[in-house]
């Protein structure tokens, strides 16, 4: 049985709150990522980027690396 939730609803919602049900939203559209096509486009795109993360193995940095210095703590 599907459950309706208004705009009105999300909006008496606190910050965190909201924040969790997009977390929730947005894990349960990646549970079922198989049903999503993509593109020709978005393929050859993904391929292209995987390539020339291959070719230059040591650019780049690790995502805790980035998320520590995006929130200022490096």
């Amino acid at each position: 049985m599907s459950q309706s939730i208004s705009s009105s609803d999300i909006k008496a919602l606190s910050i965190p709150e909201r924040i969790l049900l997009v977390e929730e939203i947005w894990d349960s559209i990646a549970a079922e990522q198989e049903s999503l096509p993509i593109t020709q486009a978005q393929r050859d795109e993904l391929d292209r980027r995987l390539a020339a993360s291959e070719a230059t193995p040591g650019e780049g940095a690790p995502w805790e690396e980035v998320k520590a210095r995006l929130q200022g703590r490096k």
